[in-house]
Parts: structure tokens; C-alpha cells; sequence
């Protein structure tokens, strides 16, 4: 017990290290933040090779993963978060934060399907807190696909399930925009009755 207390102990107090030199990074000095983000991506992976098993480790996975998309490294960073999907799974807590920023690393490599399945695994996940944020991604996603009628389905169940979401309104507009296209009006003269031609 006196053993993982003091694992536990180091391994908090290496994240601590590594999360200092994130937050400060000189937005002066690009020079200096490379360094900063290569020391923090160090320390990193040292708690992940010795310390996997503390209480910090699956918080520590996942930085590594926002700290490699910060360093613009995103297979790293994919590799970061699938790393944490199949280790620390049961840590349901982050595990929707981890697949939101999975998806986003897919859509920066133009990775539409693997994309949608990042998102889509957060709809999955029972008690998941940013169901809300999943759901507008992969309604975003189908309208980008050209497929009109599974964006609407999920932008729908948005609005109906989370009424007091930010991306409420959004969903609100995008479904309007939809239904406009599937439908378009009949121009004003197209449908103005015929003129009585004069006697």
C-alpha cells in the first residue's frame, strides 16, 4: 500500500511538472513552446511506462494525446487517444472527452468515416456529458456526406433531448436550411395565378 502511495505520489507530482510547462508556454517565443510541448509530452510518457497503474495515469494519457495535437502531431495524438479507448475504457468519466478530441484528430486528416465513429462511439456511451456536442459532429458529418435525412434525424434528436444545449439553436438553423433544400418554394411568379389577358 506504502508502495502505490508513493507511485501515486510521483506520478502526480510528474503530470503537475508537465502541465506547468503547458500553461506556461511564451505566446512570444515559438522556439521556447516547442520546448515546452516536447518536455511535456516527456514527462508524459514517463508517468505512462512507469506508473501506468495510479490514479493519474488515465488523465495523463489523455493530455498526452491534446499535447501532441497541440504540437500539430496528430497521429501521434490518435494514437495517444486510442491508446486510452482500449487501456482506461472503464474511465467512463473522461472517456466522451477522449473520443470528442478523437474525432476532431480524424476530421484534421480529412478522415470523415473514422470521424463519424469517434462521435458516434460517444452516443454510446450511457451518461456520457457532451451526448449534445456528439450529435451535432455527426449531424455535421452526414450533411457533409450529402446525406440530408441522417443529418435531420440527429439534429432533431438534439433539439428534442437537450433543449437547453448552446448547439440547440444551431441545430434549429441547420434543420431549416435542410428542409429548405429538400423542398425548395416555387418562385412568386411560378405560382401567381395567370393574368386575365385584356378583351
Amino acid at each position: 500500500f506504502w508502495h502505490e502511495e508513493q507511485n501515486a505520489s510521483k506520478a502526480q507530482e510528474l503530470e503537475r511538472e508537465a502541465t506547468l510547462l503547458l500553461f506556461t508556454r511564451p505566446s512570444t517565443d515559438s522556439q521556447k513552446t516547442a520546448n515546452n510541448l516536447k518536455e511535456a509530452i516527456a514527462l508524459y510518457k514517463r508517468v505512462l511506462e512507469e506508473y501506468p497503474r495510479t490514479p493519474t495515469a488515465p488523465l495523463v494519457q489523455f493530455s498526452l494525446g491534446n499535447t501532441y495535437l497541440q504540437s500539430n502531431e496528430v497521429d501521434s495524438a490518435i494514437e495517444a487517444y486510442q491508446r486510452f479507448t482500449s487501456t482506461y475504457a472503464s474511465n467512463t468519466s473522461l472517456l466522451g472527452l477522449v473520443y470528442q478530441k478523437l474525432g476532431y484528430a480524424f476530421l484534421l486528416k480529412k478522415d470523415l468515416d473514422q470521424a463519424a465513429r469517434a462521435y458516434s462511439s460517444i452516443l454510446d456511451l450511457p451518461g456520457a456529458m457532451n451526448r449534445d456536442y456528439a450529435l451535432f459532429e455527426v449531424a455535421r458529418l452526414e450533411e457533409n456526406r450529402s446525406k440530408p435525412d441522417e443529418a435531420l434525424k440527429h439534429y432533431q434528436e438534439l433539439m428534442k433531448t437537450y433543449p437547453n444545449s448552446p448547439l440547440t439553436s444551431e441545430s434549429a438553423v441547420r434543420v431549416k436550411v435542410i428542409e429548405a433544400k429538400k423542398n425548395p418554394e416555387p418562385s412568386p411568379a411560378a405560382s401567381a395565378p395567370p393574368k386575365p389577358s385584356k378583351p
